[in-house]
């Protein structure tokens, strides 16, 4: 019953966008909108937009216009990157529309349902105002890494901060008062419930690390699954030893080696003085090397861009 219950409202969800799409048509952008599209940067899977009531498959360099839907399959992932340098990541299973009021290029996103990863740049030490809309919030920041994760059941928000400041509201009680997040804040928006009261989750850094981990598998996993391997090619009959081998006759890849000890370096090297640094930045570095991991282990290459290498983390 609950996989039933979610494709009926996966369905629900793009004859909704479909009719926004419509709706949208109605009123056409302002004639400079097309100096506003989002590049697609790097993508896998399913990733399409609406025109006309029908998907048209994207691919990388691809241009989507103002008020244009995005929408990901099971497998769909994809980075975008808009007019100002700032970039965004769409996750699978997820449906927006880009700058869908084209009147005002601050509205970057109307995320429907499933999962972005935002980053926005800041103009040299000048704030750079944008916003993010969901159905039961209103998201706005000024040059900061976060996600924002609308649930396909009840279009409940959730918001993680990685880096800056975010303000957030309520969509649907315009009286209740906002919510500011910093670095590691994350908090969840419902239909009904005011967030003035709402507790906020200060354990979003290891929520960052295990979902690192998670999508970095899940990539993984839907190349094996398509045959592909590690530089991105198709597995044939050919020579090749991708992830879709079947590795028939090939010695298993050596574990990796153990960490080093307190005080050293992995080139055996001591570190004249050895320094404590906090939880948020060990939980960054475990992410770093359980990615390496999976680099040596399987000959996967991580995303172009996530918020480890975007900070020269990793």
């Amino acid at each position: 019953m609950p996989v039933r219950r979610r494709a009926v409202t996966a369905k629900l969800s793009l004859l909704m966008a479909a009719m926004a799409a419509v709706c949208l048509a109605q009123f056409p952008p302002p004639s400079d909108s097309g100096q506003y599209a989002a590049k697609v940067l790097t993508m896998s899977g399913q990733v399409s937009v609406l025109k006309d009531m029908r998907p048209i498959a994207l691919s990388e360099g691809s241009l989507v216009q103002v008020q244009e839907m995005i929408v990901t399959g099971a497998d769909g992932h994809a980075v975008f990157q808009v007019s100002d340098g700032s970039t965004f990541e769409v996750y699978p299973n997820t449906n927006l529309v880009f700058r869908k009021n084209a009147w005002n290029v601050k509205d970057i996103i109307d995320l429907l349902v499933g999962r972005i990863r935002v980053h926005i740049e800041h103009w040299g030490n000048v704030p750079n105002p944008n916003r993010i809309l969901t159905p039961t919030a209103v998201i706005s920041v000024r040059g900061t890494t976060f996600d924002v994760t609308v649930d396909d059941n009840d279009e409940t928000t959730m918001v993680e901060v990685e880096e800056g400041l975010v303000e957030v509201r309520h969509a649907l009680l315009p009286s209740d008062s906002p919510k500011m997040l910093g670095p590691g804040d994350s908090i969840k928006v419902y239909k009904s419930q005011p967030i003035a009261g709402g507790r906020i989750d200060k354990g979003t850094i290891l929520h960052y690390a295990v979902n690192m981990i998670k999508d970095a598998a899940n990539l993984m996993a839907m190349r094996a699954n398509r045959g592909i391997g590690a530089g991105g090619s198709s597995s044939g009959s050919g020579s090749g030893t991708g992830v879709g081998d079947s590795g028939k006759g090939q010695a298993p890849p050596p574990p990796p080696p153990p960490p080093p000890p307190p005080g050293h370096f992995a080139d055996g090297q001591t570190d004249p003085q050895p320094k404590h640094h906090s939880f948020a930045h060990a939980m960054k570095v475990t992410a770093k090397y359980s990615l390496g991991w999976l680099e040596r282990m399987v000959g996967f290459t991580a995303p172009a861009f996530d918020p480890l290498k975007a900070h020269k983390i990793y």
